[in-house]
Order: C-alpha cells, then sequence, then structure tokens
C-alpha cells in the first residue's frame, strides 16, 4: 500500500450524485451501463460502470453514488466517461456501489 498525504487526498474531489438513467452499453468490453448521474449544482454528468451483471437498471436510477469528479474524461469505445463511479471490488469480481448511509446533499463533497 502507498502512503499519501492529506494535501494528495484534498485533491481528490468526491462528490455525492444521483443516478437519473441507466442504459446498457453493448459496446464495452465487460457488461455495462452508460450512467447520467446528476450532481447538484455542479451539473449532471455521465460515467461508464461495469456493473450490469450485479445491478439491474432500476436498481441503479434513483440510486445515490460517490464518484471521483476531477479525473479527466475517459474515452471508452464510443463513449465519454466524465466521472468515476466508486464502489469495493470483491473477491470474483463483483462491484458494490458506495454510498451515504443516509440520504445526503446531492453535490456534496466527501470529506
Amino acid at each position: 500500500m502507498v502512503q499519501i498525504t492529506w494535501e494528495d487526498f484534498e485533491k481528490v474531489e468526491m462528490r455525492v450524485g444521483v443516478i437519473v438513467a441507466a442504459e446498457e452499453f453493448p459496446k464495452a468490453r465487460k457488461p455495462s451501463y452508460r450512467l447520467t448521474i446528476d450532481f447538484g449544482p455542479y451539473g449532471t454528468k455521465r460515467s461508464s460502470a461495469a456493473v450490469r451483471p450485479f445491478y439491474s437498471r432500476e436498481e441503479l436510477v434513483g440510486r445515490q453514488v460517490i464518484c471521483v469528479m476531477n479525473f479527466p474524461p475517459r474515452q471508452i469505445a464510443d463513449f465519454r466517461s466524465e466521472v468515476l463511479t466508486l464502489g469495493v471490488m470483491e473477491q470474483g469480481g463483483r462491484i458494490v456501489f458506495l454510498q451515504p448511509d443516509k440520504a445526503a446533499e446531492v453535490g456534496g463533497r466527501i470529506a
């Protein structure tokens, strides 16, 4: 494990968003969704998430998630992913999205 400084951590801008749309993404290498996520005052951003085996579209829409906002956009097939939606990678490959344990302010920064 590589240790980082507090200043390094402060550079990572993680915020709470709400998934407002989840579309299947057949051009991705792994079974994925194209997510549209609302960050309130920070606007709506898109994210590719390889979680289709673990979540239905219905489970995702309306769900709060935590995303890294300040990575550069990444091109995945014909889709531009603007934020990284965070999750726990379990043994066996399952991904479980991180979310606040109570409803949180949309756009709120993780501290």
